[in-house]
């Protein structure tokens, strides 16, 4: 028979019990929205192009794919450090597109260059000169993370400049020239090129919302059987039978 616990301790526990399993919930819904994420950028290069003012309108899980005539700004490149890709670290470049029509100067993620075993970049090609037509995803820029002290594109002479995290506002500033709220990722084409174009969300996979709810889950269950444990009243001792 269990001994009746303090109310206190039935109200905290319940408490506990019901934070987790919400927060577990909470992750299951968003393992959900990764899926249908990912699941709404694979098929993205096979759906038909829509113009760059629609695509701007497709806010949310989509990454419209968009087929932009313009030139490349030749003079001007970033080049974003740290990025790993199938273990490999590099690389992403961006180059500075301006459309024909007119429309905000974007950057085109033109793809990942991996470092040499000696931690060496091969030399950067330079884009195509002349009028071009780049198909792409347009995409939400990458996330900057933790950012350790302020903006050191400004102090940078020689180009293309590099940085460990891509800020449109402040690349705006350096070009002096506004730019698009989203980017380019370039999909691949029929020309030979070194750049790896093999695009995926920038965001959390699935799985690893899987495991915190997992985790979550968890921590219920083990409150729970704590309560269980904690309250159980101790089993008389045997009494032994006398012959």
């Amino acid at each position: 028979m269990a001994r009746r616990p303090h109310p206190a301790a039935i109200t905290a526990t319940l408490a506990g019990i019901a934070a987790f399993i919400a927060l577990g919930s909470w992750q299951v819904r968003r393992a959900h929205e990764k899926e249908a994420l990912f699941a709404a950028f694979d098929g993205a290069a096979q759906q038909p192009p829509v113009p760059l003012e629609q695509a701007r309108r497709e806010t949310g899980a989509r990454y419209p794919r968009v087929d932009l005539k313009g030139r490349f700004d030749p003079g001007h490149a970033y080049v974003l450090d740290n990025q790993v890709r199938d273990g490999r670290a590099g690389v992403m470049v961006y180059d500075v597109f301006e459309p024909a029509a007119g429309a905000p100067a974007l950057l085109v993620n033109r793809g990942f260059l991996a470092r040499d075993a000696r931690g060496e970049l091969p030399s950067i090609p330079p884009p195509p000169e002349g009028a071009q037509t780049v198909r792409a995803l347009y995409a939400p820029p990458p996330g900057s993370g933790l950012r350790l002290g302020g903006d050191a594109l400004p102090h940078q002479t020689r180009w293309p400049k590099t940085t460990i995290y891509l800020d449109l506002a402040e690349v705006g500033a350096d070009l002096g020239r506004p730019l698009d709220s989203r980017v380019l990722l370039q999909l691949p084409g029929d020309e030979v090129t070194t750049f790896v174009r093999e695009w995926k969300p920038d965001v959390f996979p699935p799985e690893r919302h899987y495991g915190y709810a997992f985790t979550w889950f968890t921590f219920a269950a083990v409150v729970a059987a704590t309560f269980f444990i904690l309250n159980r009243s101790p089993q008389p001792p045997r009494r032994e039978e006398h012959r």
